[in-house]
């Protein structure tokens, strides 16, 4: 009359699966551990690398026409550029990155006045009063190099600056005979593997991965014929 308890339950369905579907489930996995382990790898090596990457064009001095010192430093570009004149690397020292609307040749710039007193002789100093960016350093001082008669030119800033810089002075070299080399200078702070344990380190790399982003979109994708004239005073 009454149906028992144990015949209003629904069986549930038993699954048996076959040890070959177990063994082929089981490789699946290990598979996707070991590729997810690659994939954690390579992003962590990628991260680790990024310094690295940056800092790589550098490379040892080589005789040339100029050393170009980059501006936006706080004295250690200037104490490269007086070091590899005075080791006999070049004669004359162009110095880039200084504001025009306080320059006077009478009152000359901190960074002149700087690399003076490391032992760079006054007539053997150029300044560039006009360029404002890495770009613009690099362009200028190809038209200066042009009227000059110079063909080679050594290039001074930090380590994490040197790719964007290898980029950028091949597009202003482009279609000439003119070389140049890239040197870098030994800050403290710098590490091209752990880059982001210190402060300055960290805070420039990422600035260097967004400057190099923006100089794809705006400079290297869509090159510009409009050469720029830089104003230079010689001393």
């Amino acid at each position: 009359m009454f149906a028992s308890s144990s015949s209003r339950k629904k069986s549930l369905p038993v699954v048996l699966v076959s040890k070959k579907t177990k063994s082929r489930i089981m490789q699946v996995v290990r598979r996707m551990v070991v590729v997810l382990a690659v994939v954690v790898g390579i992003a962590a090596m990628s991260f680790v690398s990024i310094g690295l990457l940056l800092s790589l064009p550098a490379s040892k001095p080589q005789k040339a026409d100029v050393i170009v010192v980059l501006g936006g430093d706080k004295g250690l570009r200037v104490q490269k550029g007086a070091e590899l004149y005075n080791d006999g690397f070049s004669k004359k020292v162009l110095l880039t990155g200084i504001d025009r609307r306080y320059y006077r040749p009478s009152r000359p710039n901190w960074r002149e006045r700087r690399i003076r007193d490391l032992g760079v002789k006054k007539s053997a100093i150029v300044v560039d009063t006009k360029s404002q960016t890495s770009w613009e350093e690099a362009m200028n001082t190809a038209a200066t190099m042009e009227r000059r008669k110079w063909e080679s030119a050594i290039v001074v800033s930090d380590p994490p600056h040197m790719l964007r810089l290898w980029l950028t002075w091949h597009h202003a070299f482009a279609g000439t005979s003119k070389r140049f080399t890239l040197v870098a200078t030994k800050p403290d702070w710098w590490h091209p593997i752990f880059w982001w344990k210190h402060k300055t380190n960290y805070k420039f790399v990422v600035s260097e991965l967004k400057k190099n982003i923006a100089y794809v979109v705006f400079h290297y994708i869509k090159w510009s014929d409009d050469p720029n004239q830089d104003v230079l005073t010689e001393r």
